[in-house]
């Protein structure tokens, strides 16, 4: 398999390139932990290089959480890597705090010149729901509506449309009466990287969350690439649907960056019950569309390891599709 670690457990995974080297930073926990739930309160990052996406050189830690009492003194999850203009790298994540038991989720920034010794910016937050905008999201906990509150899972990519920088992120909208009918993508916008302005939502609906987007142009379609489960189906999903509900990635479809969005008039792209693969990432490798995803098969099976990837195809439709699927 790909990505892989014999005393580790391996998940959520995001990737940038360096010339002709691949590298891959990945959540990771020990195994002696015994149950692999445990694994999201007990988790550092860890970096591999690749020029294949198949045989990986391990490199070892290159993140956690801050070791004193900190906005992200408990977990750093999921997040991105991308260069700037001078050559400088930046890692954006999401960060909790033991002191609110890891129910609020935050995002962080940091930067590196090697791609693997991080340097937090000020104490490393760079995001929160608040400000003029933050009435367009879910930014408090709702306890019994939903299990956190929601903002996680950073996606930066160059503004195409001029200097700038636009942030996609996992979060929930307010005051919607079905849980899973709250899922949304969250944005933000910045001119330097460091300096943040949450925006509204760019999209709402569909699912109860909407995990790792990913967003990416292909020819002249926009794609947001996200992962969900089959108990987070809203109803009007499950209603429009030509297939029952799986877990696993799909995507939106968009006009650009900052949309419209709307979910695609086709299959889903790679669900399974129970579920194969999650919090995948699609990368372009020698002009070919690629999937990468951790193989999640339930506690009792759970293997953490990333798969070796998949190609991707995109339709004449514009739809994308996996030709060869492993389950």
């Amino acid at each position: 398999m790909a990505i892989s670690i014999k005393d580790k457990w391996v998940w959520d995974s995001w990737y940038a390139r360096d010339d002709d080297t691949w590298h891959a930073y990945f959540l990771q926990a020990d195994k002696s932990l015994g149950d692999p739930d445990l694994r999201h309160w007990n988790v550092t990052q860890g970096h591999a290089t690749s020029t294949d996406l198949i045989n990986w050189e391990h490199l070892g830690t290159t993140f956690s959480p801050s070791a004193e009492a900190a906005w992200d003194d408990y977990t750093t999850w999921t997040g991105c890597v991308i260069k700037d203009h001078d050559n400088t790298w930046h890692l954006f994540y999401t960060g909790t705090t033991r002191a609110e038991e890891g129910m609020y989720q935050r995002i962080g920034h940091a930067t590196s010149t090697d791609m693997h010794n991080w340097t937090r910016v000020g104490d490393g937050m760079c995001l929160d729901l608040i400000g003029p905008n933050a009435n367009t999201y879910e930014a408090a906990h709702e306890k019994g509506h939903w299990h956190d509150r929601a903002m996680r899972d950073p996606w930066v990519i160059r503004d195409p449309a001029g200097d700038g920088w636009l942030m996609y992120f996992t979060a929930r909208a307010p005051g919607i009466t079905e849980p899973n009918a709250g899922g949304a993508i969250g944005f933000a916008t910045s001119s330097d990287l460091n300096n943040w302005k949450l925006q509204p939502p760019v999209f709402i609906g569909g699912y109860g969350q909407l995990e790792v987007p990913q967003v990416f142009q292909v020819e002249d379609t926009w794609y947001c690439l996200f992962c969900t489960a089959a108990e987070h189906w809203s109803q009007e999903t499950i209603n429009s649907a030509k297939e029952a509900p799986v877990t696993g990635n799909h995507y939106l479809i968009g006009d650009g960056p900052r949309g419209p969005w709307h979910l695609p008039d086709g299959p889903f792209l790679d669900g399974a019950l129970p579920c194969y693969r999650y919090a995948a990432r699609i990368v372009e490798n020698q002009s070919n569309l690629h999937l990468l995803g951790f193989l999640d098969t339930g506690k009792e099976t759970f293997k953490g390891i990333v798969a070796d990837p998949v190609r991707v195809e995109r339709l004449a439709n514009g739809l994308l599709h996996i030709p060869l699927k492993e389950h």
